[in-house]
C-alpha cells in the first residue's frame, strides 16, 4: 500500500481515528495539521479539486480517498484483496 497522507486539525475526533487506524494496521502515514502548516480549506480545495467542508481529507499516494468513513472502507477493501 502506498503512503497515506492525512490532512487534519487538532481536536478533530475523526482525524484521531484515521491516525489510529493507520497505526493499528501498521500503514505508513503522514499527518499534516492544517492549522500548524497554515493551510486553509481553499488550499485543500486546490489540491483535491473540489470543495472541502471537513477534515480529515485523506490520500493514498496521490489518490484522494475522502474523509474517515471513506478511508475506513478503503482500508477494509484493501485488506480483503490481500486476503483473497
Amino acid at each position: 500500500m502506498k503512503r497515506i497522507t492525512i490532512f487534519g486539525r487538532e481536536g478533530c475526533g475523526f482525524c484521531v481515528r484515521a491516525k489510529e487506524l493507520c497505526e493499528i494496521r501498521e500503514l505508513e502515514f503522514r499527518y499534516i495539521d492544517i492549522h500548524k502548516e497554515g493551510l486553509s480549506k481553499a488550499d485543500l480545495e486546490k489540491t483535491i479539486g473540489k470543495p472541502v467542508e471537513t477534515v480529515p481529507q485523506i490520500f493514498h499516494g496521490q489518490q484522494h480517498i475522502g474523509g474517515f468513513t471513506e478511508f475506513d472502507a478503503f482500508v477494509k477493501a484493501e485488506l480483503e484483496k490481500k486476503a483473497s
